[in-house]
C-alpha cells in the first residue's frame, strides 16, 4: 500500500455499544461489555469491518483503575486485555480484506488530564496491557494521548516486536489559540518533532473537535517535511462532542452529540484532513459505522 493511499480507520466503541444495549455504566464504561458480554464488543467490530474499515482498535481504552479500579485492573487487567485483544483478532482474521489490529493502549490516569500523570507509575499500569494484547495485536497505538511525555514512556516499554507504533494526541478544543497545543498546552510541532524522533510510524489526532484537527495536521505535515520525515503517515478520528473545557474528563459521563456531525458532515471534515496530508481517517466518541461507511464510500 502507498503511504498516500487512506486507510479508513473504525469508530468509537463505547457509544455503540451502548446504542445496541451492551452492559454499560459508569464507573467501567466499555470495559463492562468485556467483563459481561464479549460477544458485544465483537459485534461492534464485525459492524466496523462491514462498514469498511481496514483497521480495528482494541476494547482496552477503559481497562484502567480510573473505570475498573486498582483491585480489579490488578486482578483482572492483564486479562481482559488479553480478551480485547481476542476478540478483535478474530474478527479481523475472519474478513476477507487484510484488516489490521491496533492495540489501544490508552491515558493511564485520566483522559484530558495532563496533570495527572505519573511517570513512575507508566510501567505497572500499562505493562499488563502490553502483556495482554502483545499476541493479538498489529499496530501499537497510544491514544487520546494529553502530553508528549505519555507516548514517550509507552513507546520505551513496548517489544521489540517490529509492529508499526502509533501515536493519536487530543488537542485544546475549549479555547483554541493561533496556534494548535495538546491540552496540556505543548505545541503540536513540538510534539510532531518528539515522537518522529522516537520512532512513530504515524502521528495522529483524536479525541477533539473536528475543527482544531485541521490546523494541527497542516501543522505536522509542515514539521515532518521540513525535517525530511514525509515517510510517517499522518491522521485524524474527531469526537462529536461539543467543545470539552479542561476540567472534563473523557468517559466521565455520555456527552452531548453535536447535530451538525451526520455521516455526510463528517465526510467533509474527512476530505479537508485528506486535503492536509492525512491517510489514517476514522471516528472516535459518537462516530459510528454509518460515518465510517460514508467514509469509505468516497476516500478509498
Amino acid at each position: 500500500m502507498e503511504n498516500n493511499d487512506v486507510v479508513v480507520l473504525d469508530g468509537g466503541m463505547g457509544r455503540e455499544l451502548a446504542r445496541r444495549g451492551a452492559p454499560f455504566r459508569q464507573p467501567e464504561w466499555s470495559a463492562l461489555a468485556l467483563m459481561e458480554a464479549p460477544e458485544t464488543v465483537r459485534e461492534v467490530h464485525q459492524a466496523y469491518v462491514a462498514s469498511g474499515a481496514r483497521v480495528i482498535t482494541t476494547n482496552s481504552y477503559a481497562l484502567v483503575p480510573f473505570h475498573i479500579g486498582d483491585e480489579g485492573f490488578a486482578a483482572h487487567g492483564q486479562a481482559l486485555a488479553a480478551l480485547a485483544g481476542q476478540l478483535a483478532r478474530s474478527v479481523a482474521d475472519e474478513a476477507h480484506a487484510g484488516v489490521r489490529v491496533a492495540g489501544s493502549l490508552p491515558p493511564l490516569f485520566g483522559s484530558y488530564r495532563p496533570d495527572l500523570f505519573e511517570p513512575a507509575r507508566v510501567h505497572e499500569l500499562a505493562g499488563p496491557l502490553i502483556c495482554g494484547l502483545a499476541p493479538h495485536v498489529d499496530i501499537w497505538l497510544a491514544e487520546t494521548m494529553s502530553l508528549i511525555a505519555e507516548p514517550l514512556a509507552l513507546k520505551a516499554l513496548l517489544p521489540e516486536d517490529g509492529k508499526p507504533f502509533w501515536v493519536s494526541f487530543t488537542l485544546e478544543d475549549e479555547t483554541p489559540g493561533s496556534e494548535p497545543t495538546l491540552r496540556s498546552g505543548e505545541r503540536v510541532a513540538d510534539a510532531v518533532t518528539a515522537l518522529a524522533a522516537a520512532g512513530a510510524e504515524a502521528i495522529l489526532f483524536n479525541c477533539c473537535q473536528p475543527e482544531v484537527i485541521e490546523a494541527a495536521l497542516r501543522v505536522a505535515a509542515d514539521r515532518l517535511q521540513a525535517k525530511g520525515l514525509t515517510h510517517i503517515r499522518l491522521g485524524a478520528y474527531a469526537n462529536a462532542f461539543p467543545p470539552q473545557p479542561k476540567e472534563a474528563t473523557a468517559n466521565d459521563g455520555l456527552d452531548e452529540i453535536r447535530a451538525d456531525l451526520g455521516p455526510l458532515d463528517y465526510l467533509g471534515w474527512a476530505e479537508r484532513w485528506r486535503e492536509q496530508g492525512a491517510t489514517l481517517i476514522g471516528g472516535c466518541c459518537g462516530i459510528g459505522p454509518e460515518h465510517i461507511q460514508a467514509l469509505t464510500s468516497r476516500l478509498c
